[in-house]
């Protein structure tokens, strides 16, 4: 494809990004709402979720969603959508939590302060994964996942396996 068509249908560098971004966040929404339409017991749903947020689940957005984020600073548009697309995640995993405390799978006096701390480790680790290859494993990055989202959660981290 040409420069010049690029251009053309998106005008700017910006734009372009802006809507591949918003293409590539939309297919990881779809396999989100996938998760919840298919219910199953608390845990499952937590497995399929941190399997699908997590770099080594099938998303491969990760690059784009860091350079969102950083794009995101000097641009409202896109820091209005990635905000509403993270937002999206944690209301999952949150309501993922509550239904499993409510049935007693889990054990969170704090499901919000839980989803925050959950969602920041993979946003952090899956960035550094993303950006420094070798520095870490996908393994322990599994590994430090499985153990903290336990730990928040009264499980132990054999039955996020």
């Amino acid at each position: 494809m040409s420069q010049a068509l690029l251009f053309y249908h998106f005008e700017t560098k910006e734009k372009l990004f802006a809507q591949t971004f918003s293409y590539a966040a939309q297919l990881d929404l779809d396999a989100l709402a996938a998760v919840e339409e298919a219910g199953g017991s608390p845990l499952d749903r937590l497995r399929a979720l941190l399997r699908l947020y997590s770099p080594i689940g099938k998303s491969k957005s990760w690059a784009l969603w860091i350079d969102a984020w950083a794009e995101s600073m000097r641009n409202p548009d896109l820091e209005e959508m990635s905000r509403r697309i993270d937002l999206r995640w944690r209301q999952s995993l949150r309501a993922i939590i509550e239904d499993g405390v409510r049935a007693g799978v889990f054990t969170c006096p704090d499901p919000e302060g839980a989803t925050w701390r959950i969602i920041s480790l993979i946003d952090g680790l899956s960035t550094q994964l993303t950006v420094h290859r070798r520095v870490l494993p996908r393994a322990r990055l599994t590994g430090f996942i499985r153990t903290a989202a336990a730990a928040e959660l009264g499980l132990s981290p054999d039955e996020l396996g």
